[in-house]
């Protein structure tokens, strides 16, 4: 996942690494409150390269200019990319651009330092005098400074461009990224550095570790609702098992299972393992609730064998929420079908709609105190899948009834 630049520098800020005050903005509108003093710098926030080429980065001297020149930029598409949101920034006079970066090397598998004398948009052009070090051991400055001196510097650059790379390097292995740019790196007159523009790769993999790097994601609100409200999968039309579990292979382990015993399988859900970066206790809960509402709904269901295996949340909170569900569900039981429901309305007197069993199979902390919630509500829970799964079968065959 590519992060935009201002949520970069953000990252660089916190680090210690120095940048320009700057300004987000959503809408041309608020240049109006702008509250860095110009001249600045207006840049276009998407994730492709090269926008200083085709017009997305300006430089304005007032707030009249801005505003136009926000309007601009907000209509430039850069790569079939249109900007959400613009960075403004106040301008900088550097007398020389270095290029630096921190990049995970998947062949050599270790990181690697990057940098050359020469960046901003010409250091493609740079690209065979680009310097680099392979970190192949515990990171030491030793490093940084090896590479300052591969790049040519002399003097104090080379202890002021060594502490940018340490600090790059700290935030590339606290935050477990791929790649950690700074393009260009100024140097002004006095020999101060400032990063005036950054990027940073997150692993996607590591995201699980990183909750602040994923709420970043622009998509992370969309695939969450997405997958919150993810309906169970249909098998057979005239099946009698419904199957909750976590894990793509845990579920599909145990619909394998419960065909082998002889039973028929209604409709499975994978509620989602706890490798997921956004796995909690709310989202076990609400995908809990909701696949099991989802599954009574199955006209043909008979039993609901849940078999889910939990490290983070203990085993008797999995058995509160599923006593909880169980008991919403039995007070306000959704209707089968829109036949069922509209005989319902009528003055016709209907059984009321049976609730499927449930048979429980929890593996994790505090096991016995879930299985004594579970049995107060007198919910089977076994700790061998063999026997949930055969008591699925032969409740399945015996109506939903205790044989």
């Amino acid at each position: 996942m590519d992060l935009l630049e201002y949520q970069a520098k953000e990252l660089f800020r916190n680090i210690g690494i120095p940048v320009l005050p700057a300004q987000r903005i959503d809408r041309p509108k608020d240049l109006k409150g702008l509250t860095i003093p110009y001249p600045v710098v207006l840049k276009s926030q998407v994730r492709i390269g090269g926008r200083g080429r085709v017009g997305g980065v300006k430089f304005v001297e007032n707030t009249i200019d801005a505003i136009a020149a926000a309007h601009t930029i907000f209509n430039l598409p850069i790569m079939g990319e249109y900007p959400q949101a613009l960075l403004a920034e106040a301008k900088y006079n550097a007398d020389l651009e270095f290029y630096l970066a921190v990049v995970l090397n998947r062949t050599l598998r270790r990181p690697v330092l990057l940098g050359s004398q020469q960046g901003g948009i010409d250091v493609q052009a740079a690209i065979e005098q680009m310097q680099h070090v392979i970190v192949d051991d515990q990171f030491s400055p030793y490093y940084a400074r090896r590479l300052a001196i591969k790049m040519g510097l002399r003097g104090q650059l080379i202890e002021s461009v060594s502490e940018i790379v340490e600090k790059m390097y700290q935030l590339f292995v606290q935050n477990d990224l791929d790649l950690v740019e700074i393009n260009p790196l100024g140097v002004s007159a006095k020999g101060e550095l400032m990063a005036l523009d950054g990027k940073v790769t997150v692993n996607d993999d590591a995201l699980a570790r990183h909750p602040h790097l994923a709420a970043l994601d622009p998509k992370a609100e969309q695939k969450q609702a997405a997958y919150l409200h993810e309906t169970p999968v249909v098998m057979e039309s005239d099946g009698h098992i419904g199957i909750i579990c976590n894990g793509a292979g845990l579920t599909m382990a145990t619909m394998d299972m419960v065909c082998q015993a002889g039973g028929k399988p209604a409709s499975f859900l994978n509620i989602g393992g706890e490798t997921r970066w956004d796995f909690c206790h709310t989202t076990l809960s609400q995908r809990l609730d909701s696949g099991l509402e989802l599954m009574m709904q199955h006209k043909h269901m008979r039993v609901v064998l849940i078999n889910l295996i939990s490290s983070l949340v203990p085993c008797d909170e999995i058995a509160a929420l599923i006593t909880s569900s169980l008991e919403r569900i039995k007070t306000n039981p959704p209707p089968p079908n829109t036949k069922i429901n509209k005989l319902r309305s009528t003055t016709l007197t209907l059984p009321p709609v049976r609730t499927p069993s449930l048979v429980v199979r929890l593996v994790g902390n505090q096991c016995e105190s879930a299985q004594a919630l579970l049995e107060a509500a007198q919910i089977p829970m076994l700790s061998s899948l063999d026997d949930a799964v055969m008591r699925a079968v032969v409740l399945a065959k015996s109506g939903g009834r205790s044989a």
